[in-house]
Order: structure tokens, then sequence, then C-alpha cells
């Protein structure tokens, strides 16, 4: 039974026994809520015990996304060291099997950003959370440099979320336009090719004529789209798949809810691992 539950036995209980016992048991009932601590004001979750910004379900969908981010890097890096042979860059197995995964955790982006909206999370917590996740992309920069100095990452998965991520929070009250605003700017960036923006300094953007030579690209335009899809489909399914959510929640095993739930600290360390270990067996 969750702590408002009990507050509100515990008024109630004071109620029936002011009718009974006269003025001492209204004292003494009294008394008591004034000793009761508050319950937290967001408690609606897949589960009793959980916060509101975290539900179990949608960890464990980011720990999924994690687990095939860890297969696609390791056949990356087994193809780095010639141990296999695959084409990341023109195979359309391996373009749709990112794309997948992208989709996956810019989707999931969305449907944080519901639930940090509902929890009410103060503008120190986000713009904290925003900065540890830019510290995050500027060292994906600075290793990709070190590591692929003609490839390396300048826009890339973590960058379109903290972008992502400031741009879409004035939007997450309006889930119907952030929906629209979503479907108009995927198609928009994966039908438009302009010119001008096959500069450098703008391959951020999208809209691109080329795919610039990168270990990662991931620009606003259609990208930030899925994340205002995310919005909207958060808000559907915090509102009327409950349900769903708490079987998914109670279904999930705790590691995958666990890789979900520090998907970034995972994000940073599991190439420098699997690369190491490449690197002591294979040379």
């Amino acid at each position: 039974m969750s702590r408002r539950t009990k507050n509100r036995g515990r008024s109630a209980g004071g109620k029936a026994g002011s009718h009974a016992g006269g003025k001492s048991d209204r004292r003494v009932a009294a008394k008591a809520a004034t000793t009761t601590p508050p319950a937290p004001a967001a408690t609606t979750t897949s589960t009793a015990s959980e916060p509101l910004t975290r539900i179990r379900a949608i960890d464990a969908m980011r720990g999924a996304a994690i687990c095939l981010m860890i297969v696609y890097h390791a056949a990356f890096d087994l193809n780095w060291f010639h141990i296999i042979d695959a084409d990341f860059n023109h195979d359309r197995f391996w373009l749709g099997f990112r794309d997948l995964i992208v989709s996956s955790f810019l989707l999931l982006v969305g449907v944080s950003l519901v639930l940090a909206y509902r929890a009410r999370i103060s503008p120190r917590r986000f713009w904290r959370r925003i900065a540890l996740v830019g510290a995050c992309a500027l060292l994906v920069t600075v290793g990709s440099y070190v590591t692929f100095p003609k490839t390396f990452i300048t826009f890339g998965i973590l960058h379109c979320i903290v972008v992502s991520s400031i741009l879409g929070w004035p939007l997450v009250r309006f889930p119907r336009v952030a929906l629209i605003v979503g479907i108009v700017v995927i198609v928009a960036g994966a039908a438009i090719g302009v010119p001008l923006f096959d500069l450098p300094w703008l391959n951020w953007v999208g809209l691109m004529t080329y795919r610039p030579a990168t270990e990662d690209y991931v620009p606003l335009l259609p990208w930030f789209g899925v994340v205002l899809v995310g919005i909207g489909v958060g808000w559907w399914v915090l509102e009327r798949r409950k349900q769903a959510l708490q079987r998914i929640s109670r279904a999930s095993p705790k590691w995958l809810t666990w890789l979900g739930r520090h998907s970034l600290l995972v994000y940073m360390i599991h190439q420098p691992i699997m690369v190491g270990v490449l690197r002591v067996f294979h040379g």
C-alpha cells in the first residue's frame, strides 16, 4: 500500500474516531496528521514503488536497445580488426539495423521527456542531465578523433540527444503538435537535400545531399522528428496502456532494466572494453 493510501486511511480513521470518541479522538487524529510526512506527488507508475521518472518497462526497452547496439558495435569492431567482412556503409542489412537502433533510442528519449515533465523535474535537474550527456558527447568526439582522425564523430547519437532534448522540451505539453511536427521533420529530413547544408559546419542540421565521412552521423533532420514522435507516443502509452506497461515491467529481467537505467554508462564504456579485448586476443 502506498504512503498516500495510508495517509487517506489515517484521515478516514480520524473521522470515524471523531464520531465515535468525541473531541479527544479528534485531537489524537489531528496530532497524527501533523506528524505524518506528506507522500510524494509523483507516484503513478507501473509499480507502486517506482518513482514517476522511472518505469521498469521503459528501462527494459532501453536496455534492449543497448543490447542491439552492443551487437552492432561488436560486428563493427570485428570488421575493423579484419576478423569478419562487412560493409556498414552500403549493406542494407547493417544500414537498417543501425536505423532500428537509433530510432529506438530517440523514440525513448521522447518518452523520457514526457516522464520528466509528468514528474515536474526542476530546471536544475533537467540542465544537469543535459550537461552530463553533452560532456559525454564531447568525450566521444575527442576519442573518435584519436582513433579515426579522418572520420571522427562531429554529430552522433549523443549530440543529437542533447539538442533534440532542448528543442523538444517546450513541446512536451503539446503531444499532438509534437507528433505532427515530428512526422513532418522525418519526411523532410529523408526526402530533401539542399547543397547549402553540405557545408561542414552545417552538416549537423541534416538535409545534406550525401552522407559525410564520419563514424556516427545522427543529424537533427530527420532524427529530431523521431524524438517528437516519441513525445506523442509517450503520452498515449502512459495514459492508455498502463496495464501493458505493468505486464512488461513484471516480465522484464533485472539485468535488462539495469542496462536501461545505466544506458549512458554502458554506452561510454562498452566500446573501449570490446576493443581492448580484441587487441589483447587478436593483436
